[in-house]
């Protein structure tokens, strides 16, 4: 039985994280963490009888846990995966999991000195209809892959712990890292590389406020990534009309379109429709797809092996950095010299459930 701690009893810990651990016959959530004493009340509420803890230190300090899943906003992600990782425990952390390339290196290198397992909650991966679009491009449905516009719209970003936008982390650049780049192009960055082949070569963005101006983030960013084999055009707004969630793939031999819940798909075979109950437009914790997450992340603790979305992380790290760079200097193209996406190595936890 895997015991693990929550740190950070937030929207998407209890809505997003939660049930997919409690749907789970090996694992067990003991104890969590967080200074907010209305956290306290509401996880009490879903989960009574768990210890709580007012801080990471106070928690690691005396429980017997084996794993951290941290639901922090981003500026506590790094302090908390190396207290974990010091502790010897494994860590599975919200995206983004770190902001710096640096700091992601030196805490990769600290997992595999301790033998644990560090994993980012790349749950988009697991949509039902990404899954699908994911499955049929690796079968060769539309040939070889060589571009993808990415679009999401929105009215405004998601809530935090609070309905203001006083309260809400995602509009606090020092806490966030970032607006609507950081917290959805995140997600765009990880399934577009692994849908078009070869290294990210080249990004050119421009970060802009539409509408928003009371904001000190950006509400809307237009992104290209250039990868060897192909391109990626990220659009991601917070200044939408309509929320929406519009994806078009182009193969050698078809394309591939995604809206909402619907999958076209025009390539080698006859044309198909799948309508999906999911849709990507709606929802914002998706405890469905966090299940998947979880399934993976104690697969690695058991059989002792590296988690890949620490090689997708250091690819949105690195898309990030260089939008951010390109946009500060007027949507320049910046070539990603240098950039190494192999930064996990196998690993050997050193605890078993």
């Amino acid at each position: 039985m895997w015991r693990g701690a929550l740190i950070g009893a937030g929207h998407v810990a209890l809505e997003g994280h939660l049930p997919g651990w409690m749907s789970r016959e090996d694992v067990v959530i003991t104890c969590a963490a967080d200074p907010r004493a209305a956290a306290r009340t509401t996880f009490a509420a879903s989960l009574p009888g768990v210890a709580w803890h007012d801080s990471v230190e106070s928690l690691l300090a005396c429980e017997p846990i084996d794993f951290l899943d941290i639901c922090t906003p981003p500026d506590a992600h790094p302090a908390a995966i190396r207290a974990g990782l010091d502790r010897g425990l494994h860590v599975l952390c919200e995206k983004p999991l770190v902001l710096d390339r640096d700091e992601l290196s030196r805490l990769t290198e600290l997992s595999e000195r301790r033998g644990c397992v560090l994993a980012s909650v790349h749950n988009w991966k697991h949509a039902p209809i990404l899954a699908e679009a994911t499955a049929l491009l690796r079968s060769g449905a539309i040939g070889t892959p060589r571009h993808v516009d990415w679009e999401v719209r929105r009215l405004g970003p998601s809530i935090a712990a609070a309905m203001t936008d006083a309260g809400n982390w995602r509009l606090d650049p020092a806490r966030s890292g970032g607006g609507i780049l950081v917290d959805h192009g995140w997600h765009a960055a990880y399934m577009v590389t692994d849908w078009i082949p070869g290294p990210l070569q080249a990004v050119s963005a421009r970060l802009e406020t539409r509408k928003h101006d009371r904001w000190p983030v950006e509400d809307t960013a237009d992104v290209l990534l250039r990868f060897e084999g192909g391109q990626a055009r990220l659009f991601l707004t917070w200044a939408g009309e309509v929320r929406r969630n519009r994806i078009t793939i182009e193969g050698t031999d078809g394309a591939m379109r995604i809206d909402g819940a619907v999958l076209e798909i025009q390539g080698r075979g006859a044309p198909r429709r799948i309508e999906y109950a999911d849709s990507l437009s709606e929802g914002s914790h998706h405890p469905g797809w966090f299940a998947a997450v979880a399934e993976g992340f104690v697969a690695a603790m058991s059989g002792g092996q590296a988690s890949p979305s620490l090689r997708e992380a250091a690819l949105c790290v690195e898309a990030i950095r260089l939008a951010q760079e390109s946009s500060r200097q007027g949507g320049r193209t910046i070539e990603a010299f240098g950039f190494r996406p192999d930064l996990a190595a196998a690993v050997s936890p050193r605890r078993q459930g």
